[in-house]
Parts: C-alpha cells; structure tokens; sequence
C-alpha cells in the first residue's frame, strides 16, 4: 500500500504581489489554518479581528489568548535553580550581604552589561553593602575581564567579583581572580564552548551542559531570576528584618526591559513579560535616572518598545562606546534629579558625537564593501577594516553594512601597533558566534565569541586577509540558504480612513513587538502616493491617498539611494500597494498615525515589476 502524500499548503501571494520593490514575495502571514483559529478567538474572546489575526499569526493557540494579552513574570518565571550551578551562585552572593564583605561587580560596557551591573548594586546596596563598579574602557581594557582590572579590585579589599554579561570565555583572568584571593561568581548569557573559567559558579543558560531552556534571555533578565534566588535564600537565612525589608524586584522592571530590548533578546516568554511590566513602570516616570534619560531623549508619549531600542538604549551605550564607560551606570544609580539630568544630558551629548564619528566610518565602509563585493554582488560576507575608525562604533558601522547589502558584516577599527578590534552583526538563520568561536579556537583570532547574531574579534593586521576567507568560506552556504528567503509577511490590508490611533492601540495589544515577536506589517492596497520627498539623513517622507481621498502620513527611514526609495521617486503619482508599520506621532499634544514604509508593489493593472 503506498503511503498517503499529505499536500503542503502553498499561501498565494498577498494582493498578488510576487516581486515587490525589493525584490520580495509578499505572503499572508496567517495560514488557512490560523484564519480559523483567528475566527475562533473573534467568537470566544470578543477580540477584534485585527488583533485575533495578529495573534493567530504568531502561533498563539486559543488556550494561551488570555495569558498572552496579559503576560506575568509570577506565571512565567522558573525556578532559578534550573539554570546550572544557580544554587551555588546564590548561596555565595548571600553569603557576601550576611558577613557584609566587599563585593565587586565587573560588567560589559553595552546597555545589558550596564542595566546588570545597575540591578546588582542596587539590591546589593538593599543588603548593606557598597559594591564596586568596573565597567571597562573599551579602548584601552576590551571586552570582558582583564587581570590589571581584576588586581585592582582585589586590591580595594573585594572577595567576591560578580561578573555580568561577560566572564565565560575569560579564563585567564578569572584564574588570577582565584589567584589574589576572590572567589567569582559569572552571570552571563553569551555563547560558550567546552572549556569554561575555575569558579565557584558560572550561571549561563547557554552554557553546554544547562538544560533550564533559558537561553534567550539578556543578562539583565539572568541577573533578575538570581536574585530571585538570592532573596530566597536570604529570606531562609532570616536575614530581612522589619529594618532591613525584603527589597522588591518588581521595582527595578525598568532595567531589566531596557537591557533586553536593546540587546535585541528574543521577545518571548519570560522576556516579554518583562519588557510590557517594564514599560508600564518606565510610564510612571518614578525612577530618577530612567526619567532623566527619557526627558533628554525628547520622548512624548508613553515608552513603547522601540523607544528603548533606537532612542534610550543608544544614549546608555553612548558612554561606553565614546566616553566614560561607567556613565550609563552611574545614570541608573543616581538618586539626585539635578545630577542625574547633568550625567543625562553629557549621555545625549556623547550620543550626538558619537553619531557623527559613525557617519564618517560609515561611508568608508560601504565604499569599500562595494568596491569587494563588485557589480556582480558577489561575497557572502562583507569584511571592513581601516585605520583611523573608533572601536567604539564599529558594532554600529557592521549594523549598518548589513541591512543596506543583506548579508553578515565585519568592521574593523586597525590600531597603530597592527591590531584590529571589530564587531560583526548577522542576518536570520546564520550564526555568526559559533563560527567566530572556531576562528578562536584555530588560531585565526586574538580572541572573540559573542551570539548568533552579533559578535566581537580581536585579531592581527595580517591575519585579516586570511580571516576574510575563513569566514566566507565558513557562512557561504547558510547565507544563501537565508537569502533565497525573500518573503515579506502581511499581517492584514487596511485602508488609509482604516489608519487611526485606535487601531494602533488594538494591534499593541500583541505587543510589546521585537525580535522573536516581529512588529505587524498591514498593506494598503492601491493608495495613491500625492507627495515623496527627501528629508533629514537619508529618508523619505511620503502621503498616500485611499480612493475615497484620505490621507495617510509615511516615512521610508534611510531609503535614499535604496531600491525602496528608488521605487518611491520613480513612483510619484502612481496607485502602489504599500507595506509597513504603525507607529502613533505625538507632536504639542496631537496624535497621528505614520506609516513607516518598508516595501512597495505596483498593482495587477500596472506593469508587472518595478526594476
């Protein structure tokens, strides 16, 4: 009897768009089957379509409506002691607050390593104690712990070093913290391989040999779940007393949903519990230093994820990547409204310098990725390197490199004494981290590790020709596989009268939107585009017009020069199907709705592509 073939259900084009102006086939995010189950959540839960669509299209299944639309980090949060050697973390950190010893946290110079660094000190302090800070210089120390850092430390008196977002590929010098006399406790999420430092305890969920399922959150959220742990064990200990409360970590939800969302930590499960928990206290505008750094950010409106992202996290990072790397720190310890505006306002300073320094790097890079790469477009991946480039934006120059050429990116700042420090950023389905990790390994680097996205090297002037080829060589394969996947997913067609602030509130209620919980795409179908012109650094602003004649506002970011905003000036005039995001626009106390543009089709009756 031959086997029963079970069809693949192929989805048909969305508005029959099949080569859009960049290239992509546009799909309905929900399948058959998810329609009916977005029918069915309509009927059970009274949920508008939209939002019953929304939700059916990332997976949700009718028994999880509820807890979705409303996640809880008392449902979601797990035992702490699941995470390997948690136990002995904690018993260790309780340890150091019941004998009041001298603790020193050492921390990454990023927004995660300094919203972990904040949340430990702050509930260290609860305790009793005043920790020492370390955040490194990242031009003069590097990422990660260094042993002329760590003999100072242990010089100031410490006996335990607590490090945060960093530490489990620093074995030698971890091994000379052992060495002066520290013990070590590493809190740290990034991507470990078989050997790992002497210490008395390393939670890491992506350690090889943890099996809590957690490894996706950023280490800020680690940190939380550890004193989670730590609470536990004091609480046991009887050490809170009506003169010293149980602190409350709830309180601190504004840390741990900045750190998480800018270091892009999948917005699942846990984490996006605690990024919507964190929004809502951020609103409360009841922490010092966060408020400070909203006010100077010019953010109107109550925070959304994406705030985080592009204007709050950039300003942390500002810091480390340009200034005084404890800045951001310091920022989310202050307790002073004066002083916590100066340290804000010196952030967004450096913010603005920083921008400028990254523009100049910016546009060497992508002279000189397009002079490799050729008319053909030939690589898989682009390697950039030169003299003269700050280290503390080469993370930012690969980012750029690899949304404007859709591939994995390297860039290098080479250092007068022949050493290149550089960052490289990832595309979907390519993990960039594991292979920087066998360049390690096979001598091709000085150092380097990171995630599947992201990653940091350090390597000699002259290895770079042939690190260029091993990483070619090394990500070929899986790059062609992640770009032969050009769909874009729709999550529903609406019409310009359809655009109101009350269907963006309807829609955010899947929110908070991120990596691993994508922002929702709508299309507006045949809109007319009345106006596109350039504006600001290298973005369009544009006006759709519906047939009954209402308008919609649009933006393109940094689509000049692009084949999306080629499209647009090549279609001024023209009936376009539209795709892109919602966003509410809050200017002296009117809200809009914007359109941000992030592809374009010519309908059936128009020609068949746009070129």
């Amino acid at each position: 009897m031959s086997p029963t073939i079970i069809p693949v259900e192929s989805r048909p084009a969305f508005l029959g768009v099949t080569l859009s102006a960049t290239g992509k086939t546009w799909r309905d995010r929900v399948d058959q089957r998810g329609a009916a189950r977005a029918l069915a959540m309509v009927q059970r839960f009274q949920l508008p379509e939209m939002l019953a669509r929304l939700l059916a299209g990332r997976g949700v299944e009718l028994d999880a409506v509820e807890d979705f639309l409303d996640p809880t980090i008392r449902k979601l949060m797990p035992d702490p002691f699941t995470v390997t050697q948690m136990e002995a973390a904690a018993k260790r950190i309780a340890d150091v607050a019941v004998n009041g010893e001298k603790v020193a946290i050492f921390g990454d110079y990023d927004v995660d390593g300094a919203t972990s660094s904040a949340l430990l000190a702050w509930h260290l302090r609860h305790c009793g104690l005043d920790p020492q800070i370390h955040i490194p210089d990242r031009i003069f120390e590097g990422y990660g712990p260094n042993t002329d850092a760590i003999r100072m430390l242990a010089d100031n008196g410490a006996t335990l070093l607590v490090t945060v977002d960093c530490g489990t590929t620093s074995l030698e010098p971890l091994a000379e913290a052992k060495k002066v006399g520290m013990s070590v406790v590493v809190i740290d999420h990034h991507q470990a391989g078989d050997e790992l430092p002497d210490v008395e305890a390393l939670v890491n969920p992506n350690r090889l040999d943890d099996i809590s399922g957690l490894g996706h959150l950023a280490a800020v959220g680690l940190v939380f779940i550890t004193l989670v742990a730590v609470n536990r064990e004091l609480r046991q200990r009887g050490f809170w007393t009506a003169t010293r409360p149980e602190p409350n970590l709830l309180d601190m939800l504004h840390h741990v949903a900045l750190g998480t969302v800018a270091d892009v930590a999948l917005l699942t499960g846990l984490n996006r519990a605690f990024v919507a928990k964190g929004l809502i206290a951020l609103r409360r505008r009841d922490h010092v230093g966060h408020t400070a750094l909203m006010d100077v950010a010019r953010l109107n409106g109550p925070p959304e994820a994406w705030h985080l992202g592009f204007m709050l996290g950039p300003r942390i990072n500002a810091g480390g990547r340009i200034g005084r790397a404890d800045l951001g720190v310091r920022l989310l310890l202050e307790g002073d409204i004066s002083e916590a505006a100066r340290i804000a306002a010196e952030l967004d300073r450096l913010n603005v310098e920083r921008r400028v320094i990254e523009q100049m790097a910016e546009a060497q890079a992508e002279a000189e990725a397009m002079a490799s790469l050729g008319l053909e477009d030939k690589g898989s991946v682009v390697v950039t390197a030169a003299e003269g480039w700050h280290p503390g934006v080469v993370g930012l120059v690969a980012s750029r490199l690899k949304e404007k050429f859709s591939r994995p990116a390297f860039a290098i700042a080479l250092e007068p004494g022949g050493i290149g420090t550089g960052s490289g950023r990832s595309i979907s389905g390519v993990d960039l981290g594991k292979a920087v990790r066998q360049a390690v390994t096979d001598g091709l680097l000085i150092k380097g590790g990171g995630h599947a996205m992201a990653a940091g090297i350090t390597l000699r002037k002259e290895r770079l020709a042939e690190f260029r080829a091993y990483i070619e060589s090394a990500l070929a394969p899986d790059v062609a596989k992640s770009r032969n996947e050009k769909e874009l997913f729709i999550d529903g067609a609406v019409t310009a009268r359809g655009v109101t602030p009350e269907l963006v509130a309807t829609m955010n209620r899947a929110g908070p939107f991120g990596a691993g919980n994508p922002e929702p795409v709508v299309a507006l179908p045949s809109h007319q585009l009345v106006y596109a012109d350039e504006v600001g650094q290298a973005h369009l602003r544009l006006r759709f017009k519906s047939s009954d004649g209402t308008i919609v506002n649009g933006i393109a970011f940094r689509s000049v020069g692009q084949k999306l905003g080629n499209a647009l000036l090549a279609h001024r005039g023209q009936l376009l199907h539209v795709a892109g995001s919602l966003a509410v626009d809050r200017w002296q106390g009117n809200e809009r709705v914007q359109l941000r543009v992030i592809d374009i089709a010519v309908p059936d009756d128009g020609p068949a592509r746009i070129r």
